[in-house]
């Protein structure tokens, strides 16, 4: 899995009733070797995947695409990645917070 599909896939894993009336934009500014950002738009109960992400984001990720990686296939729990400072966020906390019943990954 790329960065790019690791993206997309959130898209189409997005719970709307986790995000009730929520209208926030998430982005997150990965490096290493697959860099980019990206950004999710939630608003109206749809998520929208932004390339290139946005000027003005409510909360913001950083981490390696290698870890992100890792988190988005289960290998590596978000809240270890975080606490390692593996990935680290800026803005809104409280969103970071719902970020696993936004996109549940499944068991």
């Amino acid at each position: 899995m790329t960065i790019a599909e690791a993206f997309e896939t959130m898209v189409t894993i997005f719970n709307p009733a986790a995000a009730g009336s929520m209208n926030k934009t998430l982005q997150w500014n990965v490096t290493g070797e697959e860099a980019g950002v990206y950004a999710l738009k939630i608003a109206n109960g749809t998520c929208e995947l932004i390339k290139g992400g946005v000027e003005k984001a409510d909360m913001t990720v950083t981490v390696a695409d290698k870890d992100w990686l890792a988190i988005a296939t289960n290998q590596l729990s978000a809240l270890t990645a975080f606490t390692s400072g593996k990935v680290k966020i800026a803005g809104d906390m409280m969103l970071a917070m719902k970020l696993q019943q936004l996109f549940p990954l499944g068991s």
